[in-house]
């Protein structure tokens, strides 16, 4: 039996860690290889269709097509040390204090699996819900974790644990994030760059 169960919802990128963990990574792939620059020209088109379709899944296949399974292998373990650095001072406090409330928390993020549940397994969320890629092609997506496909993922995720979720409180720093901020009884919007909660 499906039970109704409230749920607090986290982005991560510029809601509750400064910079854009994708764009840090790559730039960490870029200190520490030389394959990356090889890809630079490739990137550079990646970055053209970003403008012009955000909601691209191709581009951002392009800008990650240097990456190898050694290079993941390899290189997030120490990306993830450098990058819970980033976190906004009052993150694992709001989580905990979302939890001992007895609310499941959630993180939903755009950013792939091969990083952002070690980055955030500290915080003791209930569940990590984020973009899922192939294995042996970590450029590639299985499911991109963007936009209404965050919605898509805290559904099929309550259906599989059999409850109604209740959304009492959404925080988010982006307008991506407007389908699963407009189902939230509260959406509580973050300045990406100071971290703190935007007045109304």
């Amino acid at each position: 039996m499906l039970r109704k169960e409230d749920v607090v919802v986290f982005d991560f990128d510029g809601t509750l860690s400064a910079h854009d963990s994708n764009m840090e990574f790559a730039k960490y792939c870029f200190r520490n290889s030389g394959r990356p620059w090889l890809f630079a020209p490739l990137i550079g088109i990646a970055a053209v269709g970003r403008m012009l379709n955000p909601a691209g899944i191709w581009w951002r296949q392009m800008m990650r097509r240097f990456l190898t399974p050694d290079m993941i292998q390899h290189f997030v373990p120490g990306f993830v040390c450098q990058h819970r650095r980033e976190r906004f001072g009052w993150a694992a406090d709001q989580v905990a204090k979302e939890r001992a409330a007895g609310r499941i928390v959630l993180l939903i993020s755009a950013s792939p699996d091969y990083f952002i549940p070690q980055l955030v397994r500290d915080m003791k969320f209930d569940a990590v819900l984020c973009s899922r890629m192939d294995e042996k092609k970590p450029w590639q997506y299985e499911f991109l974790c963007w936009g209404k496909n965050k919605v898509v993922a805290m559904d099929k995720w309550a259906a599989k644990n059999k409850i109604i979720p209740h959304v009492v409180r959404a925080y988010s720093d982006s307008a991506s994030d407007m389908p699963l901020m407009e189902i939230a009884d509260e959406a509580v919007w973050i300045d990406r760059k100071t971290g703190l909660r935007k007045s109304a």
